[in-house]
């Protein structure tokens, strides 16, 4: 372990070179783990305000505290070249991408439109982004949205994916299946995406890996098991795919890691 094992923390990641590791966490709130969600409201996701993004050494000494506001910070990711960091926030009153430095400095919004906007990913070679996204399109999906934000959740069952340049401009929308798609990864050769989704489950709870070029078209699923499959992401190399899947678990709902050889 190399977090404090107080709070709770999110969203690792390893900086190019291995020389710092990035995640986020609520243990400058408390030495204790946030309440739960509220399921009452049907199936959502907690956006704890308490969570701030943290660098550190890779075993976990030097902690570093980029962010620090009354807002969820979390989600962060950094491009190839390790020069930015790009990240989720709700401190504009909505959740959008910021993009910023290492140090966390030199923060930037390059999201503006109302909805959720997270999980994001630099492609190889750091020009473009990919990341999941909801857009409320009546008054009342924008009513139920901003209600729901407003105790510090979304509901992410309806989420596309949209890919833009590094600095959120020339976006584009990939998917528009009503479905909830979500933990897009590019693929090594910038012109594909794959990612999570329950589009070909008509009861919504089976979730396979699909792919898709970054203009849409060629959609193409890649997994075919009955338990859950997600969080698709490429080897450096480009030769192996890692994944999170509840297949083989003990007990219902267990999640481990998956590797497999990728051949086009």
């Amino acid at each position: 372990m190399v977090s404090g094992g107080d709070g709770r923390t999110t969203c690792a990641y390893i900086f190019p070179g291995s020389e710092r590791i990035l995640y986020s966490s609520t243990h400058l709130s408390s030495s204790a783990c946030p309440p739960p969600p509220d399921y009452s409201k049907g199936y959502v996701w907690k956006l704890y305000q308490e969570f701030e993004i943290f660098t550190a050494t890779p075993t976990g000494a030097d902690p570093v505290q980029l962010t620090d506001n009354d807002a969820y910070d979390a989600e962060a990711t950094i491009s190839p070249d390790g020069g930015t960091i790009i990240f989720t926030s709700s401190r504009s009153g909505d959740l959008e991408l910021y993009t910023m430095k290492p140090d966390g400095t030199d923060v930037r919004q390059i999201t503006d439109e109302l909805g959720y906007d997270g999980g994001a990913f630099f492609s190889r070679d750091g020009r473009r982004i990919v990341w999941r996204t909801s857009r409320p399109e009546t008054d009342d999906e924008r009513a139920a949205y901003m209600e729901l934000l407003e105790t510090n959740a979304i509901k992410p069952m309806n989420l596309e994916i949209f890919v833009a340049d590094a600095d959120g401009s020339n976006a584009q929308q990939v998917t528009d299946n009503g479905a909830a798609n979500f933990a897009p990864y590019f693929l090594p050769d910038g012109k594909r995406v794959i990612f999570a989704s329950n589009v070909g489950d008509s009861g919504g709870r089976l979730f396979d890996l699909w792919m898709v070029g970054d203009d849409g078209t060629g959609l193409e699923q890649v997994t075919f098991h009955e338990e859950f499959d997600s969080f698709p992401m490429f080897s450096p190399d480009g030769k192996h795919l890692v994944f999170a899947s509840n297949r083989g678990g003990k007990v219902r709902g267990e999640t481990n890691l998956f590797l497999a050889e990728w051949v086009d």
